[in-house]
């Protein structure tokens, strides 16, 4: 069964004079825009830490989408530079993602929570993929929320996007419901731990297998501790190794349907950017890069990707989100318990 809906295929482009390209300032207003929407949220997450910046980025994006006096901008002037950092800047932030990951790490957990993870990452994408489909969600929705849940929120929805073709609606419509669960999450789940009877390391892992957004995980996972915090990143980064297979099986998926518009060339089955992701992974596999230069890395790929989901969110139509939101939260709160219950279960089988 293909992931992907049959759609359209796109017709080419007229040729000719009239066809060229209009005039236009090209993609720096955009980018200043972002930028500048990157220098305020990472100012807001200085000055409250348990809001990740990258969340700060998508809701800066929707506010900047729907005010009057940017509205106009966003959607004329700084369109292509937003649409450049939403596609562009996104894959070199999920390359230098891979620096985040060794090979190292992921055999040190053992054999039971690598299952663990992989049960959940099925689980959650193919019950969220399904539930989406039945409930009739538009276009590539219900591929791309399942990704954003199972994987790695924002920055997978917008991997397997781009490999899909998604339309940009489908794609800034997956990204706000998923950043919306996710954000809830870090009010919510510090609040069950007692209850649930978990330890720190217990909630850690069950934080890790369970938040979308590796910045989400972060703030959720603190609030137990070191331990938590430790074990939720581990956890969290090995769903990020998933992301890879993912993708290539979305490429293969695509390729196989044989929807390409006359001259217009079909995904690589392993695109550019994941082989970076993989290359990076085994870069930091090698223990030959300093501290320091992991660091930069690190700021520069929540830099990228900030600026990325900034563009992602500046594309969300709130009017049209309207017109689906109510199927579209019902999959993501469905998707939400599916995702903590398989993880909660799955840490409590590892225990």
């Amino acid at each position: 069964m293909a992931l992907l809906g049959q759609r359209p295929a796109k017709t080419a482009p007229a040729t000719g004079p009239a066809a060229g390209p209009a005039a236009g300032p090209g993609p720096w207003p955009g980018l200043a825009l972002a930028a500048g929407a990157v220098a305020l949220a990472w100012l807001t997450h200085r000055l409250l830490p348990g809001l990740p910046m990258l969340t700060v980025a998508i809701l800066l994006g929707l506010i900047a989408a729907h005010v009057p006096g940017t509205r106009a901008w966003v959607r004329g002037p700084a369109k292509a530079g937003l649409t450049f950092a939403a596609k562009r800047l996104m894959r070199v932030g999920i390359v230098l993602l891979g620096l985040k990951l060794s090979l190292d790490d992921v055999l040190g957990v053992g054999w039971q929570t690598v299952a663990m993870v992989l049960v959940t990452v099925a689980a959650t994408f193919f019950g969220t993929w399904w539930l989406g489909r039945r409930l009739g969600l538009p276009g590539d929705q219900p591929l791309l929320i399942a990704t954003g849940y199972s994987i790695c929120g924002a920055s997978a929805i917008g991997a397997v996007g781009d490999v899909s073709r998604s339309e940009e609606r489908d794609t800034a419509v997956s990204v706000a419901v998923v950043t919306l669960c996710g954000t809830l999450a870090i009010a919510v789940l510090p609040l069950l731990q007692g209850p649930l009877g978990l330890s720190d390391a217990e909630f850690g892992r069950w934080v890790g297998a369970s938040v979308h957004d590796v910045g989400q995980v972060v703030a959720t996972a603190q609030t137990a501790g070191g331990a938590a915090l430790g074990e939720g990143v581990l956890v969290k980064l090995m769903r990020v190794a998933m992301l890879a297979p993912l993708v290539a099986a979305v490429a293969v998926s695509v390729r196989a349907r044989g929807a390409a518009a006359p001259g217009e060339r079909r995904p690589a089955v392993v695109p550019l950017f994941v082989a970076g992701f993989l290359v990076m992974v085994a870069v930091r596999s090698t223990g030959l890069l300093p501290g320091a230069a992991l660091d930069g890395a690190g700021h520069a790929q929540e830099l990228l990707l900030g600026a990325a989901l900034f563009g992602l969110g500046s594309a969300v139509d709130l009017r049209s989100l309207a017109r689906t939101g109510g199927r579209v939260a019902l999959v993501g709160l469905c998707a939400w318990v599916v995702v903590a219950g398989v993880s909660y279960a799955g840490v409590c089988a590892t225990a």
